[in-house]
């Protein structure tokens, strides 16, 4: 009877053994495969200028990362500053000026040794793709020119630009009365695609974004600061490593060829 006991005591024990193992084995793959299924996201505010080459090369980071999933906030640079300053969930600002980056520095906004410059522009002179009127800047001054598409230049640095363009050929107090303000500088895109607008002064890469423009010639490079978009990482971003894998990317080899198909060069290049 005592021996039935002790073998009734061991089949237990053995017994409750192989329930534990069994238990720990199932939940170990849970615990492993969970972080793979994680998904990160990241939310990048971009100047307007750069919604085309941005949208292109969003599929193809997806393919190398699948795992991050990209949101984009676009508008003029200016706009996009508030927006951090007043607390925007974002991680990552692509400015179309150094002006906008220096003030979120300076309020101690950005990650340290996040920021640099990532790409280049050119400003030019369009007008609608059959229009005969403007050849040059000078013909701004003409009176057939009626209307000039020009971002705001308090918060679109294509604006600010712009002015140094006009101010630097000595015809911005002469075309004054003409110019039509647009809120960023797409806007004054459209405004010269529409027909709204008889000519205005945009960046490189959004002419060549459309075929209802023709650029009529570009601002020489000494009429205005140089047009440079510097990048940086918001000190209140959770996706650090991740924001950082993108920045990596966009100075890659594929984003570098969208870029460069878009108008703009990868500055240092």
């Amino acid at each position: 009877m005592h021996n039935k006991r002790i073998l009734a005591f061991l089949s237990w024990v053995f017994v409750s053994l192989i329930l534990v193992v069994g238990c720990n084995q199932t939940k170990t793959p849970n615990l492993s495969s969970s972080p793979a299924s994680q998904t990160t996201n990241l939310t990048i505010s971009a100047a307007a200028s750069l919604k085309d080459a941005m949208d292109e090369i969003k599929p193809l980071y997806s393919k190398e990362k699948p795992n991050v999933n990209l949101t984009y906030n676009f508008g003029s640079s200016g706009t996009l500053q508030q927006q951090i300053e007043q607390g925007a969930g974002i991680d990552i600002f692509i400015s179309a000026a150094t002006k906008q980056i220096k003030a979120l520095q300076q309020k101690g906004l950005l990650l340290d040794g996040t920021t640099k410059d990532l790409l280049t522009n050119q400003m030019v002179l369009i007008a609608p793709q059959n229009s005969t009127v403007v050849t040059d800047f000078k013909d701004l001054i003409s009176s057939r020119v009626k209307k000039i598409a020009l971002g705001e230049p308090k918060s679109v640095p294509a604006g600010q630009y712009a002015e140094q363009v006009l101010t630097s050929l000595k015809i911005a107090d002469k075309i004054k009365s003409k110019v039509v303000y647009a809120k960023d500088v797409r806007q004054a895109l459209n405004y010269v695609e529409s027909g709204n607008a008889d000519a205005g002064i945009v960046y490189l890469s959004d002419a060549k974004s459309t075929q209802k423009v023709k650029i009529v010639t570009t601002a020489p490079e000494k009429t205005h600061s140089p047009v440079v978009y510097p990048i940086a990482i918001l000190k209140s971003s959770k996706n650090v490593d991740a924001a950082k894998g993108f920045v990596q990317f966009l100075s890659g080899n594929q984003a570098k060829n969208i870029f460069e198909k878009q108008g703009f060069t990868l500055a240092g290049s």
